[in-house]
């Protein structure tokens, strides 16, 4: 989630800096087309997590149950205010608006009531990407299954639990669980080293999730070792805290980090646009930069 800006024209000057951005992109779209309310024409890229096909944007959900992580634009009380059932509902109705076809969450009872009412009344985003985060972690895998989960990864704090205590094994266990139900199955983790390591393994694991921003500092130190693990994994990678947990705006991190990323790395922004239209700028941000995108 980026800093919050309060009116249209500090929002066309967002916009106006992505078109700026010296990364050789060509932005076809007009300025007043991407502040639009609209849908946008183009489809957004997509990454394969497994045989599942998902848009490069992926939209976050920490801004629906209040987790801040010291985010400069809303305290956690404030974002479990906004966040009422239906506003849930619209933002991931505009997300699918705006080219995002997945949304990535924990298994909690209120969000999987949630989703089963949404997709119940014909909402538009159809691809929920569940990240169990409870144990224990076969209940919360079979939550995911029973209730429509499109692809399962495990939390970055239990991989990483599991890992200090030298348990591979678990986590292997718990990845091949949730292939056993069909499903891709990725795992996270708040450290540079922990994907480099399964795969040396030979986790079974589909996708990755990795923080680049670590939550125990959220310095650059942190970034640039994260991006460069990234480069050297085989696997789809979906990147988080790309932001910072709302440090930093979009267009100050978003064209270096795409230029790190390769074709197949996708990230997950959450959003919190009680003040502005952050779905449909992050989503035109990530069109547009695209191009820039290594092999």
């Amino acid at each position: 989630m980026g800093a919050t800006s309060k009116t249209d024209s500090s929002r066309r000057r967002f916009l106006q800096g992505v078109l700026a951005v010296g990364v050789g992109v060509a932005v076809e779209r007009s300025l007043d087309d991407a502040l639009a309310a609209s849908p946008t024409p183009e489809a957004m890229p997509e990454i394969k997590l497994g045989q599942l096909a998902v848009s490069r944007l992926i939209l976050g959900s920490n801004q629906f149950f209040g987790f801040a992580h010291g985010n400069p634009q809303a305290k956690p009380d404030e974002m479990k205010r906004w966040y009422t059932p239906e506003r849930i509902m619209a933002d991931l109705d505009q997300a699918a608006d705006h080219g995002i076809t997945a949304v990535w969450t924990p298994c909690y009872e209120h969000w999987v009531d949630l989703w089963n009412r949404y997709q119940d009344k014909g909402g538009k985003l159809k691809i929920w990407i569940a990240q169990p985060d409870r144990l224990p972690m076969e209940r919360e895998i079979k939550t995911a299954v029973e209730n429509g989960s499109r692809a399962i990864a495990i939390q970055g704090v239990r991989i990483d639990d599991m890992v200090s205590a030298g348990k591979w094994d678990v986590v292997r266990g718990w990845l091949e669980l949730i292939k056993s139900h069909g499903l891709p199955a990725g795992m996270a983790t708040h450290r540079a080293t922990t994907h480099l390591e399964a795969e040396e393994r030979g986790l079974p694991a589909d996708f990755y999730h990795q923080t680049l921003y670590r939550p125990d500092d959220y310095v650059r130190k942190g970034l640039e070792e994260s991006l460069a693990v990234i480069e050297k994994l085989t696997k789809p990678v979906v990147a988080y805290k790309v932001l910072g947990a709302g440090r930093i705006l979009p267009k100050d991190t978003l064209p270096y980090v795409f230029q790190r990323l390769k074709r197949k790395d996708g990230i997950c922004l959450g959003a919190f646009p009680k003040m502005h239209n952050e779905i449909a700028e992050n989503s035109a941000l990530t069109r547009s930069l695209t191009a820039t995108t290594a092999p």
